[in-house]
This record gives C-alpha cells, structure tokens and sequence, in this order.
C-alpha cells in the first residue's frame, strides 16, 4: 500500500509540478530563487537565440552561420544539463513546452543549414515564439518553498 502511495504520490508531482493556481489566472510554479534564476537565464538565452537568428536572417553566409549557431546553441544540448530538482517541481505541460523548442531550436539549424527561405524560417520562429508566449500566459514563478 505504501508503495502504491508514493508511485501515485511521484506521478502526481511530476506531472502537477510545485504549483498553485494563482491569483492572475495562470499557475504559479514554486522555485527556490536560484532555481528561478536559472530557468529565467535559459529563458533569456532562447531570446538571445532567436534574436540571432532573425539577426542572421539578412542572407550572407557569415550572417546565416551565426544564425545556425545561435540556434544550435538552444537546442536540446542546452536542455541536457537542467537541474533534475528543478524538473520535478515544473508541470508536465511546461516541461513539454520547453522540450519542444529546444527540439524545435536544432530543427531550425538543421533548416539553415538546408538553406530554407527566409520565410520558412521565420514562419518555424513564429510557432516557436507562439508557444513561449503560451507559456508566459499560463505560468509565472512564484516564492519558492
């Protein structure tokens, strides 16, 4: 019996996270101010990202080399290293959001290397900014426990 507690009880956390709702209508996810920190700093190294991509976008080889850097960079080899704490405490549909545009990061250097459109690209960075913007609608970090 207490096994089948702690199995329900692991499933539940991993999949509800450290989470409340919040007062704002979006799900408050608690994180101690260094894990915070750190996830913020993923955040902004995605926007850096795609800054470098849209920065690349203007065509020279030089210019889409470092677009295909920048989007490498935030691909799933930057995903590799996050902290197990801190993925146990984030929802399931959050961790699952952020798979998706690390994935989505390597798919879009695959997509310069391949020498897609300008266009392609961006229309890939628009699904991917639309769901980090999503994202940022349902969930903000709340005081750490």
């Amino acid at each position: 019996m207490l096994w089948a507690a702690t199995i329900v009880a692991l499933g539940w956390i991993f999949v509800m996270g450290w989470t409340v709702s919040g007062t704002d209508g979006r799900t408050e996810i608690f994180l101690a101010p260094a894990e915070r920190d750190q996830i913020l700093a993923e955040m902004r190294q995605l926007l850096k990202a795609v800054h470098g991509v849209v920065a690349g976008l203007s065509g020279s080889d030089d210019d889409m080399k470092a677009a295909e850097e920048a989007a490498r960079a935030a691909g799933m080899t930057m995903a590799a290293d996050t902290n197990p704490a801190i993925m146990a405490k984030l929802p399931l549909a959050f961790k699952q959001m952020g798979m998706s545009i690390h994935q989505d990061m390597d798919a879009l250097a695959d997509a310069i290397v391949q020498k897609e459109s300008s266009q392609q690209l961006l229309q890939r960075l628009s699904s991917m900014t639309a769901r980090c913007t999503i994202c940022h609608d349902l969930y903000r970090f709340a005081a750490g426990r």
